[in-house]
Formats: structure tokens, sequence, C-alpha cells
């Protein structure tokens, strides 16, 4: 026994199983490396260098991650309801009313400055009061137009997918979080399996002294540990009962939990109340939602003119005064989206908005819940055990020639 623990290549074989381990968790872990980052391309275009798979087609997967979830726990028409129209309608009045004197000196004040400051001080207070009073009815009118027509105002999958392919980072995140456990697992069974192919490899070498039989082993270890780790986490789909184990993919096990992880991050950064009202305002249908606020703010001008109408209508005429309306419903987009970047407000609705979606993701079946973490890993799947494949096969390679002292 002395002997062999003196032998020199005894102790080359044992290192096979532990060097095919290290082969095993190395490319497990440059595999996911590699699928997040770089977030930007990095070297020269376009063979040489890389970005990250995800990053790389950042529109396509967030497009897919939508429909697969997003588009089944959720319409715009239920996102909007739960944000609550009067809860919206109440906020921007509670926003707006304190600030009502400083809203209309500021208009007039660039408009008509001369006309403005020689008003009686008591006209100026019942334009002021006008504007309070009115302010209510028009601010409901509006929330209530764009409730009705929120699906052609809003498109929900447009949105999130342009946000998320915009922010490469967060697009991540909502991989990394959700399938933190199984990225995990992918990276830490490298190690085991590559340590149980090491010794079959081990074995094989023995009988087998054959120059291509390391670094043919080393891509089999790097090639099979990927792919096991990755069919492990989706399969199988729904449980199956072996004996006393139940089998079941390790990410479908974990539904309510990624659930929760996924549904705080979607509600609290990307279908946050300010960043809706943003996509309504300034979005791919915001001419329209422009042209509707327009429509129902520029009345506030006619109501509060009664108050010095003969005034006006000498002092600006008819032309000037359709050019203040315009200007009032130009204030009236800038305030709106203002109004709603108020962090307290934004997160109070976003509670609200994650627990109605949390509800319905977690009624998903296998099937369908798998698609929220699948295209992490089916853009390019089969390139990342390549890659694993290869570093194994040049794995094998050096140990042939370096451990064993052999030359091809």
């Amino acid at each position: 026994m002395t002997e062999l623990l003196q032998d020199p290549v005894f102790w080359k074989y044992i290192s096979i199983p532990f060097i095919a381990s290290l082969i095993g968790w190395v490319t497990n872990w440059l595999a996911i490396k590699l699928t997040f980052y770089p977030l930007e391309f990095v070297g020269i275009r376009p063979f040489f260098g890389w970005q990250g798979i995800i990053p790389s087609k950042a529109r396509k997967v967030a497009a897919l991650s939508v429909d697969a979830t997003l588009s089944k726990i959720s319409t715009v028409r239920d996102i909007f309801e739960q944000i609550g129209p009067d809860v919206l309608a109440c906020h921007i009045v509670e926003t707006v009313t304190p600030r009502v004197q400083e809203y209309v000196d500021e208009i007039m004040l660039r408009e008509h400055p001369i006309l403005w400051e020689n008003l009686p001080e008591s006209i100026r207070q019942g334009v002021y009061e006008r504007v309070r009073k009115k302010t209510p009815t028009l601010v409901d009118n509006l929330i209530d137009d764009v409730s009705h027509n929120i699906e052609e105002l809003f498109d929900l999958k447009q949105v999130v997918t342009d946000q998320l392919a915009e922010d490469k980072q967060l697009l991540n995140r909502i991989f990394l979080e959700c399938g933190n456990k199984e990225l995990k697992f992918i990276i830490n069974s490298g190690v085991w399996m590559g340590l149980i192919f090491g010794f079959i490899q081990m074995v094989v070498w023995y009988f087998f002294q054959n120059a291509w039989v390391l670094p043919v082993a080393g891509l089999i270890v790097g090639f099979a540990t990927n792919w096991i780790a990755l069919n492990v986490i989706f399969r199988p789909l729904n449980p199956v009962s072996i004996g006393p184990f139940k089998l079941h993919g390790l990410f479908l096990k974990r539904q309510a939990e990624v659930t929760a992880s996924f549904c705080n991050i979607i509600a609290h950064e990307v279908l946050t109340t300010g960043n809706i009202i943003n996509a309504l305002l300034t979005g791919q249908h915001a001419g329209r939602t422009n042209n509707m606020v327009k429509k129902h703010i520029k009345p506030i001008v006619d109501e509060t003119a009664g108050v010095m109408k003969p005034l006006t209508q000498i002092a600006i005429g008819p032309r000037h005064f359709a050019k203040l309306k315009q200007h009032v419903g130009n204030k009236a987009l800038e305030i709106s989206t203002r109004t709603f970047n108020d962090p307290a407000f934004n997160n109070d609705r976003a509670k609200v908005i994650e627990n109605i979606m949390r509800e319905k993701m977690e009624k998903l079946s296998s099937e369908e819940f798998q698609e929220l973490l699948r295209p992490c890993f089916q853009e390019d799947e089969i390139k990342l055990i390549l890659i694993g494949a290869a570093l194994g096969f040049t794995a094998g390679l050096a140990q042939f020639m370096f451990v064993f002292g052999a030359a091809i």
C-alpha cells in the first residue's frame, strides 16, 4: 500500500476525476457568465468577440418572456383597473390643487404679463377659485376617457419589451433573480457530475491509453455536464414518483418563490404608474393621448375667462385666446408627467399590481410557467453546450500532454 501511495503514476490516475470535476465546474460557470455578460459587445465585430447571449438578443428574449408569462397573467385593462382610475384622479387633484395659483400665474405671466399684472386682485382670485373648482370634474372626465380607451392607447407587450430591451441590466436581473438557485445548481453540478464522469474516464484510460481518450473524455464531460444540468432544471415537467422519490424540474418546484421575485421586479420597476403614464404621454400612441388631455383641459380656459372675458377679448383677441388654450394644454401634459413621479404613490400602486399578478401567475401550469426562464437558455443553448465541450476537450488534451508527459 505504501509503495502504491508513493507511485507517481497512481497519483496521475487519481488526478483524472478531480481534473474532470474542475472541468465540469469551470465549463458550467463560464457557460452561465457567457449567457449574461458582457452587456455590450467586446472585441472586433463580427466574429472576434462576445456579447452575453441575453443582452445580444435582448429585444427577442424580452418579447418571448412577455408572451410566455406577462401576457397570460395580466392585460393592460387589468393593470389599469388595479391602479384604480379613481385613485389616479384623486392623486392628480391632490397634487395640482395646492399649486393652482402658481400654474395660473406661470401661464398668464408668460403669455400676457401686462394684462395679468394689471388685473384687480379680486379678479385674479376669482380665476384661481374657478380653476380649483373645475379641476376635479375635468380630471375625472379625462381619466374616465383614458380608462375606456386604455387598450388602444397602451400596448403592454411593446412597452415592457422596449424597456427591457433598452435596460439590459434589468433584463439580466429578472433572469438572475428568478433563476438564482437554478443557475447556482448548474455551476455546482459541474463539480460532482465531472467527478462521476472522471472516474469513468479514469477506468477507460487505464485500459485504453490512446492519445484521443483524455481529450474526447474531456469533451464528453464538458458537453454532458451542461446538457444534464439544463435538463434537470426543467424536466420532468410535472411531478413523477419513483418509489419514495418525487422527481420534478428544479425550477418548476419553486413556482411560488419565483413568482414572488418576478412580480416584484415587474410591478416595482417596469409597470410602475409613472412608467405607464409616461408611455401613454410619450409612447407609440402619444399623439392620441395628448389630444385627449388637451381636449379635456382646454375648457378650463373658457370657464375661467368668464371672470374677465371682456378684458381678455379686448386685450389679447381671439387668435391669442386660442393660443392661450394651447399653452394650457401643454402645461397640463407637463404636470401629468411630473405628477406620477412620486415614489410613495408608485410604490403603493405597485403593491396592488404585484398582488394580483402573483395570484394569477401561481396558477399557471408547469408548461406555461417554465417559459419564464426557458428563453434564458433556449437562445443559443446549443452554443453554450458546445463551448463547454470545446473547453472540456482542451482541458483533456492538456491533461494528456502535461500530466501523463506524452506528446501527440
